[in-house]
C-alpha cells in the first residue's frame, strides 16, 4: 500500500439477502485528508462506515487500515487500531457528566490491571492524571468547559453532538469517522462543526471520513469527495469536480438550485 493511503477500500460488496446494499466500491483515503461521501438517502454511505467499523462484513471486498485487513479483525478492537466514529444518532450515556463520558473515550489507552486498579496504585493514579489532561484539552479544543460537569441527558441536541465528537477525539484516533455531523445542527451549529473539523485535520493531524449532506459543509472542509448512488460510485474528486458531473446532478443535487448553492459554498472558500 502506498505510504500516503491510510486507509483502502477495494471492490466492497454487501448484500441483505436479496438487496445489493454496496456494489463493487472502491476508494482510498489519504492521510490528513478530509474525505466526505455524498448520496441520496439510501444510497450506502453509511452502510460503507458500518463495513470500516466493522458492524457489518463484506459479502466480496476487503479493507486495510495502513496495510492492516480489517476484515480480519474483530469489532472491539477497531477503536484500539485507531479508528473512531461518531453516529447519525448520537451514541452517549445520558445519565453520566460530559467529563465522565470523554474520560470513556481514553478507555482503548488503559495499560494498568485490575488489581493495580482495586488498590489505586502509583501507576493507576498516573494513568488517570494524564487521562484527565488528554480530556481537558479536547474539552478547550470544543469549548465545552461550561458543560463539563454537565448531564447529558439535561444537553441541547447541538451541545451532544459536540460531546460525541470529543468522546471520539479522546481516543486520539489516526482517522475519524464522522456520520452526518451537521445533521440536526441549526446553521450557526453548522458553521462552528466546520471549523471544528478544519481544526482536527490541521491542528491534530487526524484524518477525516465523513458522511454529509450539506453541501456547503461538504465544500468549505472537504479535500475530496466521492459520490453514491443506489451502492455504486458515480464520481470521485474534488467539491467542484464531483458537483458538475452530470450523474451527480440528476441522482443527488436534482436541481439548478441546490446546484448554485453547491457553487457558491465553494467559491467562498476558494483563496
Amino acid at each position: 500500500m502506498n505510504d500516503d493511503v491510510l486507509l483502502s477500500a477495494q471492490n466492497l460488496s454487501v448484500r441483505f439477502g436479496g438487496v445489493l446494499a454496496v456494489n463493487n466500491v472502491s476508494f482510498d483515503v489519504r492521510r490528513g485528508e478530509v474525505f466526505t461521501l455524498i448520496g441520496p438517502n439510501g444510497a450506502g454511505k453509511t452502510t460503507v462506515f458500518n463495513l470500516i467499523s466493522r458492524i457489518y462484513n463484506p459479502t466480496t471486498g476487503s479493507i486495510a487500515f495502513e496495510g492492516l485487513p480489517l476484515t480480519a479483525q474483530p469489532p472491539h478492537r477497531i477503536a484500539s487500531l485507531g479508528i473512531a466514529r461518531t453516529f447519525q444518532n448520537i451514541e452517549l450515556f445520558e445519565h453520566a457528566s460530559v467529563l465522565h463520558n470523554l474520560l470513556i473515550g481514553r478507555h482503548t489507552h488503559r495499560r494498568t490491571g485490575w488489581f493495580a486498579d482495586m488498590f489505586f496504585t502509583p501507576k493507576v493514579r498516573a494513568a488517570e492524571i494524564a487521562a484527565r489532561e488528554k480530556v481537558e484539552r479536547v474539552i478547550e479544543l470544543l469549548d465545552l468547559q461550561h458543560h463539563r460537569d454537565s448531564m447529558v441527558a439535561g444537553l441541547p441536541y447541538g451541545v451532544r453532538k459536540v460531546v460525541e465528537l470529543a468522546r471520539a477525539l479522546c481516543t486520539e484516533p489516526k482517522l475519524l469517522l464522522l456520520d452526518e455531523p451537521s445533521s440536526g445542527l441549526n446553521v450557526e451549529e453548522t458553521e462552528d462543526m466546520a471549523f471544528w473539523i478544519q481544526d482536527i485535520q490541521h491542528e491534530l493531524g487526524i484524518t477525516v471520513l465523513m458522511v454529509e449532506h450539506d453541501m456547503t459543509l461538504v465544500s468549505k472542509v472537504s479535500d475530496r469527495v466521492l459520490a453514491m448512488n443506489q451502492g455504486e460510485v458515480l464520481a470521485t474528486g474534488t467539491p467542484r469536480e464531483v458537483q458538475e458531473h452530470p450523474g451527480v446532478i440528476e441522482a443527488y443535487l436534482g436541481s439548478i438550485e441546490d446546484v448554485s448553492g453547491l457553487r457558491r459554498g465553494s467559491e467562498e472558500v476558494r483563496p
